[in-house]
């Protein structure tokens, strides 16, 4: 008996000291020529977390299996109309207390630092360096950036810092991932557009630091992926005006668009106008690193497209007590073939409840050709697309 347990308590110290060593290693690196990213997005949950979300978390981990998780804003909800019994607390949501209309500080902060851990210890769990991206939720509820840094940081395998000096205190920075031979293969830029975007002065820093970078690199850009809560006006140029009769068909103002199908496919429910290049895009095309950007921030968003050489996409949401669709974003970087990469998206089914939760992987197929019968879905494509105008307007 004595020889079993010691043999358990062996067992137990060598998965510990396993997972130690992973989370004490914050260096970024190739292995076996691949590097495996795990985009999570939108928790956004509070003090009672939802069991799916939970697992969601958790079995994404263990599928993809990744040597980086980026999660792309908003892990916890400020206060919003009831969940309809996803957790222990029924027709409630959110972490904000207010006393005498205003936020009470020291009980929502209580709150965050409960609804944050329930996220986070799953990820200290798995031994994976992470790295957060702010969301404009998490700019909802009296916690300061620096109070946000020091909750991440209390985790050996957080990778988040702030590197830059905008005015706003944004948290903006960047992420090395080396090849085999210890050079700097790739970068990831995890930028913060706080409640509403990003300004001015993250842009130039952006720009400033990407010629750094350039510069010691021997005149040429390094390859980077950028990370950021709330998409950039130019996800719209993966779109295309078209008639309330074609598939996809959505509307926006008093027109309609689809996902364009020879630059980009997926699932998508709201419609993004084309616009002309932000000071953003044309930053990323004038240092020439950024060839993929992704987002969260529309939860129900899981859509892929490349416009102008820069693949961009949303990444779904976890938070239950919206609809779904839910699930995750795989890119694995091939270290031979920088610039091609592997793009995945899974979508998470069933429940926990009913003990059948489980992920699907997405299958991005084009538009159909209807003949005559897309007269008759035009009119339910025309409805459906009036619901998201309306959506849209409150959203």
């Amino acid at each position: 008996m004595k020889r079993f347990f010691s043999l358990i308590l062996a067992a137990v110290m060598l998965i510990s000291f396993t997972v130690f060593s992973h989370s004490e290693d914050k260096n970024l690196t190739f292995r076996d020529g691949k590097f495996r990213i795990l985009v999570l997005s939108d928790t956004q949950d509070d003090h009672h977390p939802a069991p799916d979300m939970l697992n969601l978390v958790e079995q994404a981990i263990k599928e993809a299996t990744p040597d980086l998780i980026v999660f792309t804003g908003d892990l916890v909800e400020d206060s919003r109309a009831g969940d309809f019994g996803i957790d222990d607390e029924p027709f409630r949501e959110g972490v904000a207390v207010e006393k005498d209309g205003e936020i009470d500080k020291e009980k929502t902060f209580e709150n965050v630092r409960t609804a944050a851990k329930a996220v986070l210890d799953i990820f200290e769990a798995s031994g994976v360096p992470f790295a957060i991206v702010q969301g404009n939720n998490d700019y909802k509820v009296a916690v300061s950036n620096e109070e946000w840094l020091e909750l991440y940081n209390n985790y050996s395998n957080s990778l988040t810092f702030d590197e830059s000096d905008d005015a706003g205190g944004r948290i903006d920075y960047h992420l090395e991932i080396k090849g085999s031979d210890g050079s700097d293969k790739f970068n990831l830029w995890i930028m913060d557009t706080g409640r509403n975007g990003m300004n001015e002065d993250q842009i130039d820093w952006y720009k400033r630091k990407s010629s750094e970078i350039r510069e010691s690199n021997g005149g040429e850009p390094v390859p980077a992926i950028e990370f950021q809560h709330i998409q950039p006006a130019d996800v719209g140029n993966l779109f295309v005006e078209c008639s309330p009769f074609d598939e996809g068909a959505r509307a926006k103002g008093m027109k309609f668009y689809r996902l364009d199908p020879e630059k980009a496919a997926g699932y998508n429910f709201f419609a993004y106008a084309p616009c002309e290049p932000t000071p953003l895009f044309k930053a990323w095309k004038e240092q020439g690193d950024v060839i993929g950007s992704y987002f969260g921030h529309q939860h129900i968003e899981g859509f892929t497209g490349t416009y102008d050489g820069i693949e961009m996409g949303f990444n779904y949401g976890a938070e239950m007590a919206k609809p779904g669709p839910y699930g995750y974003r795989l890119i694995t970087l091939n270290e031979n073939d920088l610039t091609n990469y592997e793009n995945e998206m899974f979508t998470y089914e069933g429940s926990v409840k009913t003990e059948n939760a489980h992920f699907k992987k997405q299958a991005d197929t084009p538009y159909k050709d209807l003949g005559s019968l897309k007269y008759i879905l035009g009119i339910g494509n025309f409805l459906w697309s009036m619901i998201t105008v309306i959506i849209d307007l409150f959203v």
